[in-house]
């Protein structure tokens, strides 16, 4: 979000941001019901495939990234490019 008074950027991780419309599309499939496990889903495979696809992220970032997905993905709706 910019500031409307002076113009500056306000967020802090623009470079998660660059990421999160990809990172999103390699988690989805696992918040999807239909690929749930006795009702349970695969949340903890996600952090696995999202460091698989991104090694140069930190853990924390991964976490980060994966919080937001879920997020947006039970929120209904797809993420903003």
């Amino acid at each position: 979000m910019t500031d409307p008074v002076s113009g500056a950027e306000r967020r802090a991780n623009l470079h998660l941001r660059k990421v999160f419309v990809e990172a999103y599309d390699v988690l989805k499939p696992f918040f999807d019901p239909a690929n749930d496990w006795g009702g349970q889903s695969h949340e903890h495979l996600a952090y696995r495939a999202l460091h698989e696809q991104f090694p140069g992220l930190a853990a924390q970032e991964v976490f980060v990234l994966v919080a937001a997905a879920k997020r947006v993905f039970h929120g209904g709706g797809p993420p903003a490019p």
